[in-house]
């Protein structure tokens, strides 16, 4: 898959793709029917697929201040839309000369004049330019005076409930990873690089690497089974993120225990996939109480593992 960033100097041979525009936050089932279509229209204009996203997203633009719960970094998102068979991935970077592009004039600068668009996908809730004045039925007449397809794609649901970014985040806030990966089609993953910490893993028998959580992030406290990856290898393992309560009730960090690894981590990049949620974090009397307890929570995570 090519990767582009912006549109103002797409290669001859990039131009004139099947187009699905969004963030992508997620990459959810939702967004997967875009990418989908796209990839339909493209087959049937025999052209490239491909999908357009922003970075930083705009809510990051217009509130820099604030800690924004981004589901799935750039990397993760763009090894996403490879593996889901795309041909090209837009990256368009969002600043100030974005923002203030009026909807007419994202559609011809961007979508026109940059890709040279011969068919664009996108949600029926899309909302682009300026005071967000661009809407599906710009787009829709756009298409008929520039001469390119356009799908407005309706709401991807279950049960009544769209499938959705914010619907992920509750589900991680309540712990419930399998909801979550429900929704996105896929375990949720994190990552970060492996930090120092206090050490008391070790001391119990149960060492970890110490992985920060990126800015933002809300995700139930407690005990979870996960697969820890690195160098692309994964490594079945038990994690906890918490405060520590029977210690200090210090700030969150995800602690992760592989089963199969002793090597020296730190400073490691590691990506971890949340499988299932095993119990809630509680504060125990004792270090034997707690120990007694990681003993039954590494068979449980051990358990859930053999059967996904």
């Amino acid at each position: 898959m090519h990767v582009i960033h912006g549109h103002k100097h797409v290669l001859p041979e990039f131009r004139g793709a099947a187009v699905a525009i969004g963030n992508f936050d997620g990459v959810h089932r939702g967004h997967r029917a875009l990418l989908a279509e796209a990839k339909s229209r493209a087959a049937e204009k025999k052209v490239l697929a491909s999908a357009m996203t922003f970075e930083p997203y705009p809510r990051e633009f217009f509130q820099p201040n604030e800690a924004h719960f981004r589901l799935t970094p750039l990397k993760r998102k763009l090894a996403i839309f490879e593996a889901l068979g795309l041909d090209l991935a837009f990256v368009e970077p969002f600043n100030a000369e974005l923002a203030n592009l009026s909807g007419e004039d994202f559609i011809q600068r961007v979508i026109v004049a940059g890709l040279g668009a011969s068919h664009v996908i996108i949600g029926y809730d899309f909302y682009f330019g300026h005071k967000r004045s661009g809407n599906p039925e710009m787009m829709l007449r756009a298409g008929e005076e520039f001469g390119f397809g356009v799908t407005i794609m309706p709401p991807v649901a279950e049960a009544g409930e769209p499938f959705s970014s914010s619907a992920v985040r509750l589900y991680l806030a309540q712990g419930d990873v399998k909801g979550a990966a429900h929704v996105l089609g896929e375990p949720w993953r994190v990552s970060g690089k492996v930090v120092g910490g206090a050490k008391r893993g070790t001391g119990m028998g149960y060492p970890t690497a110490n992985v920060p959580m990126p800015k933002g992030t809300t995700l139930g406290h407690g005990i979870y089974a996960v697969r820890a990856y690195f160098d692309g290898v994964p490594h079945n393992a038990a994690a906890y993120l918490g405060t520590r309560p029977t210690f200090d009730d210090g700030m969150p960090v995800l602690e992760v225990f592989l089963f199969d690894f002793n090597g020296d981590l730190y400073g490691r990049t590691m990506e971890v996939e949340f499988i299932d949620f095993i119990r809630a974090d509680r504060k125990f009397h004792s270090v034997e109480e707690l120990v007694a307890q990681m003993d039954k929570d590494i068979a449980a995570v051990k358990a859930v593992l053999a059967a996904s």
